[in-house]
């Protein structure tokens, strides 16, 4: 009969290194540089088979929006694959909504690697990661399965060793609109691509910027606040992704040069974090 559940399925978060924008495509879509590192802020999901085809998600913590990406992945699949199985799907969502981690796509490419296992599909990473792509542009880079240095729009990937590390994030309570950012007339959109031999060379690990900062801290001040708190206990601090979490590196050794600030302000969400070599589901699904 084969699997009837899989439980406590980890969502990775992931932090940008830097974040480029080097150029614009003809249908409006920007054209990005970054390196992609998972991290050890994760999202836990919780699968159960059902013969008869329904998908309901139940969540487990705060409230997520009707239609989630977590369902949407869920019924991409069905339809790729034909199936006739549906499943139970519960969240318990810690990974911080709006904060450029990749929380949601990371939960969605985790949906696709787990029901791909129970309902027996086995179908191959690259397609997996197709359908991802179709949910959003950094979907396919949590179905990789590895650090890897991003291209394109999100989908060009080239896995990467990034040597391990620890990174103090905070996010503050606003959440920022993609919208808002890339329509600013304060972003780059020209910044010079990069040769990947440029970061791995870079052993300090301050390598380029997030061209989405400036923009994201002129629409919202807390980003800047957040930046000056890390910039002062460990410095190299920026944005990660498009949303409002801020990291600075913390060391590399056993543990951090320094602990976490314990003054951020009221709702505002701290956490020491530990770069992953690989996300835990890589071999989830046939190379």
């Amino acid at each position: 009969m084969g699997l009837r559940s899989l439980l406590d399925v980890a969502a990775p978060a992931k932090l940008n290194l830097f974040l480029h924008v080097v150029g614009r495509r003809a249908d409006g879509y920007h054209l990005l540089q970054s390196v992609f590192v998972l991290i050890d802020w994760c999202d836990t999901l919780h699968f159960e088979r059902r013969a008869d085809g329904r998908l309901a998600r139940h969540d487990l913590g705060a409230a997520l929006p009707d239609d989630d990406l977590c369902l949407r992945a869920a019924r991409l699949l069905q339809a790729e694959s034909g199936t006739r199985l549906g499943a139970d799907i519960s969240i318990e969502k810690h990974v911080p909504w709006g904060a450029g981690m990749g929380g949601g796509s990371s939960d969605a490419a985790s949906t696709l690697l787990a029901l791909n296992r129970l309902w027996g599909l086995n179908l191959p990473r690259e397609r997996l990661a197709a359908l991802g792509l179709k949910l959003g542009a950094d979907v396919p880079f949590f179905i990789g399965g590895h650090n890897a240095f991003v291209e394109g729009i999100g989908e060009r990937l080239t896995p990467l060793p990034v040597p391990p590390a620890w990174f103090a994030v905070v996010k503050p309570p606003a959440a920022i609109a993609t919208s808002a950012i890339f329509g600013s007339p304060l972003l780059v959109r020209n910044t010079e691509a990069v040769i990947l031999a440029g970061f791995l060379a870079d052993t300090a690990g301050g390598f380029g910027r997030n061209d989405l900062q400036a923009p994201a801290e002129a629409h919202c001040a807390e980003v800047g606040v957040a930046r000056e708190i890390l910039q002062r206990r460990f410095g190299n601090a920026r944005m990660t992704g498009s949303g409002s979490a801020v990291f600075a590196r913390a060391g590399t050794g056993a543990e951090p040069t320094a602990a976490m600030p314990a003054d951020l302000p009221p709702g505002w969400v701290g956490r020491m974090c530990r770069s992953q070599e690989q996300h835990p589901l890589v071999g989830w699904a046939p190379d």
